[in-house]
């Protein structure tokens, strides 16, 4: 992720944080924003969190050097709202799309979480009363609005498969493969046209090192990521531990 922008931001932030004594944040950042944030900065001084666990979409916050993590009041600045939709079920797309009608960013919202006719949407406190106030529809639904503490938002169902395999090397190309089911020519097809990210950034290189811990997307089927190498084959391939989300 190559913004200058972005990372001025971040330098500003933490430093008036250190400077005036006071916890500053950022809007919500994507996984790829937060990967390069953790690559960017090292202080032990910043907070990373959506309002709660296993949330895609965070806020960075920057701390003064009194101050720990366990200190920071998250409900000053993410809240929540529950959303009951009438007479059917809206999904994520409209849901985000009656959102950004009312003109609130993007940025200022998390991640909104489903579950049949109710939705749970973190966003920022600055946009919590709008968003509880003035949304009254949702595709073809009428909806009614509710304030959530933050602990009682449900947390996210996710279903992953464990898979188990070998590579000669550690390329995008090779571990693409392996982790959705494609020939290694046919992945480094995928890759030169675009559509494979390696922890979130589009990567065109078909011999990129991939290494523990990496998220690899491929776009229309999915995601996945390596979470640790054993040993080597007889026939020197290595082993390979992932999973893949469903």
């Amino acid at each position: 992720m190559e913004n200058s922008e972005f990372y001025k931001r971040i330098d500003d932030l933490a430093s008036r944080a250190e400077r005036r004594g006071i916890v500053t944040r950022t809007a919500f950042l994507t996984p790829a924003e937060q990967y390069a944030l953790q690559q960017y900065y090292h202080g032990d001084d910043m907070l990373l969190t959506g309002g709660g666990p296993d949330c895609e979409r965070q806020v960075a916050f920057f701390l003064p050097e009194f101050m720990g993590p366990e200190e920071v009041d998250i409900s000053e600045h993410i809240r929540a709202v529950r959303i009951e939709a009438h007479f059917g079920a809206p999904g994520h797309r409209d849901y985000l799309g009656a959102i950004l009608g009312l003109g609130i960013t993007r940025e200022s919202l998390g991640d909104i979480r489903i579950e049949d006719e109710t939705a749970c949407v973190f966003c920022l406190n600055t946009v919590e009363p709008l968003l509880r106030d003035e949304l009254a529809k949702v595709g073809r639904c009428g909806v009614t609005v509710a304030p959530c503490a933050l602990e009682d938002v449900p947390p996210p169902v996710r279903r992953v498969k464990d898979l188990s395999f070998t590579v000669k090397s550690l390329r995008l190309d090779a571990v693409t493969g392996s982790l959705f089911g494609l020939s290694r020519p046919a992945a480094a097809e995928q890759i030169r046209m675009g559509l494979v990210s390696l922890n979130y950034d589009l990567c065109d290189r078909t011999d990129a090192p991939v290494e523990p811990g990496d998220v690899i997307s491929l776009r229309g089927r999915g995601k996945g990521q390596v979470k640790a190498l054993g040993g080597r084959s007889k026939k020197d391939r290595l082993f390979v531990e992932a999973e893949v989300y469903l």
